[in-house]
């Protein structure tokens, strides 16, 4: 049995004059509410380390992902470091062994040790060394978001339970099997198999369970939804006819007014957006929401003039024209709900706003701060029935986590790009190569890259594209002149792939 001495106070070098100083060992948890986590220890650790040495038993793409841009950096500085992970359970995807095999200075190496359990991470300096142990594998839940017990020691290079750490990591590590494309290749194809009975299993338990019951779908609001229409209906209660909600982009508004629609029973609802791509999604959710026939469901933009739908989704732009809007009683919709509210500052929404007088009206954004004096808030009568933004709906796990990298455009001959740069700068073969590059190294979620690439013009988007394609990637340049049926179309055939969008606000 191996055994070492910890000392309940430790001493370290003191950066300042290489004096002795006491140290001693820290819990780490992962606190939200204080913002908190492990994963801000490693970070931190990982910054200032000469070298590093990680074991454990589970990495996912989302853990690598937090902590790939600093690897770059020390990639940069000549640091490097090792990694020692497992095939334990089959839990480690091959996606996340080929990311790995992306960072050139880590070497990465698997082990087959049954049981294989183990969470450590040892950061090598000059002074001390930092050591965190405990129960967080590499994955962002565990570093992030789980409830984990770790605990984080500065020892001397020498320290007795360091050299035993040390010792059994080298050990295990001697044994492994090195990461490679070859390696990689005869994993997935075990992984595959263990994956397709795992499945085969689950859906045998499921059928057995349910006994050939019909499981019907229906669409129910969720925690946030129930929330501001108990509000919104207190709003009304009050004999408020305007009411506010700010809700982070995929918290389900539109499904939310559709609820709230369904509630009030309109006999006539009109739905305004600035694209009319919008208004086809919203008509499909008040659909499946509201019901009724299809006949009760118009549209009023530059393709459909169905000014006596009982649901009409209208274009603020169509909406707007006066010989449009005189053709409707002030009176005509006793329901009024307008999408990205924040944009009412413009004069073509005061015009409809001022117009009609409808029994309630509903404005939804998530961004309801403008840059210019106009007052979103004082228009609805300052009644916020709800208000989550981004950071609280992704601590409810109303959104999935998303990974930002901010990566510096290319500069060519110590020239940024801005917007007023020529467009022989834009494109060229070493911007996109940069831009290629960032994208292979950083990675994606899924089998197949998707993504926008906002561009400063048209021009711009459409070399783009073509130079794109000629590198293998699937890509099409869309701009403000492409009809919404040439957008819709573009977009389904190239799902899964990375599309070019010109950056205009008519778009």
């Amino acid at each position: 049995m191996t055994s070492a001495a910890l000392n309940h106070e430790n001493t370290v070098l003191s950066p300042v004059d290489g004096s002795l100083v006491p140290y001693s060992p820290q819990l780490l948890i992962n606190n939200p509410r204080k913002n908190e986590s492990i994963l801000s220890s490693v970070i931190e650790e990982l910054t200032h380390c000469q070298s590093f040495m990680f074991i454990v038993a589970f990495v996912t793409e989302s853990g690598l992902a937090t902590l790939k841009s600093y690897l770059l950096d020390l990639k940069a500085k000549g640091i490097t470091g090792r990694l020692l992970t497992s095939t334990y359970l089959y839990f480690n995807h091959p996606k996340v062994f080929r990311e790995l095999l992306k960072i050139e200075n880590m070497d990465v190496r698997l082990t087959d040790l049954k049981g294989f359990h183990s969470k450590g991470y040892i950061f090598n300096k000059d002074a001390d060394h930092a050591l965190i142990i405990g129960s967080a594998n590499l994955t962002v839940q565990a570093l992030k978001i789980n409830y984990e017990w770790n605990v984080k020691l500065k020892l001397n290079p020498e320290d007795e339970f360091l050299l035993q750490i040390r010792s059994q990591f080298e050990e295990v590590w001697n044994s492994a099997n090195m990461l490679t494309e070859e390696w990689i290749l005869n994993y997935e194809k075990i992984f595959v198999e263990f994956a397709a009975r795992n499945i085969m299993n689950e859906e045998l338990a499921t059928v057995v369970e349910r006994n050939n019951e019909v499981i019907l779908h229906t669409i129910e609001p969720n925690n946030m939804q129930l929330a501001a229409l108990e509000n919104i209906k207190a709003v009304r209660l009050a004999s408020q006819k305007r009411a506010l909600v700010i809700s982070a982009t995929g918290t389900g508004k539109t499904y939310l007014s559709a609820f709230d629609v369904r509630n009030f029973n309109p006999k006539r609802l009109l739905f305004i957006a600035h694209r009319e791509q919008i208004l086809l999604k919203a008509k499909s959710d008040y659909m499946n929401v509201v019901g009724g026939v299809e006949q009760d469901y118009g549209m009023l933009s530059s393709t459909g003039k169905n000014i006596q739908a009982k649901y009409l989704f209208a274009t603020i732009q169509t909406m707007s024209k006066p010989d449009v809007l005189s053709q409707f009683d002030p009176e005509a919709f006793d329901y009024i709900l307008i999408d990205e509210v924040h944009k009412a500052g413009a004069s073509s929404y005061r015009k409809v706003i001022e117009y009609f007088n409808p029994q309630f009206m509903l404005g939804m954004t998530a961004t309801p701060e403008r840059s210019d004096d106009f007052n979103i808030y004082q228009l609805f009568d300052y009644n916020v029935a709800y208000e989550i933004r981004l950071q609280a709906a992704l601590e409810e796990d109303m959104l999935c986590p998303f990974h930002y990298f901010g990566v510096t455009d290319y500069e060519m001959n110590g020239e940024t790009i801005d917007d007023s740069t020529i467009l022989s700068k834009l494109v060229n073969d070493e911007r996109v190569d940069h831009i290629i590059d960032k994208l292979e190294y950083y990675g994606f979620s899924g089998d197949k890259v998707k993504g926008l690439i906002f561009c400063s013009r048209k021009e711009e988007a459409i070399n783009l594209s073509g130079m794109f394609n000629d590198k293998g990637y699937r890509t099409v340049a869309l701009a403000g002149d492409n009809g919404v049926e040439d957008r819709e179309m573009q977009i389904r055939a190239r799902e899964g792939g990375t599309r070019l969008y010109h950056n205009r606000r008519n778009l």
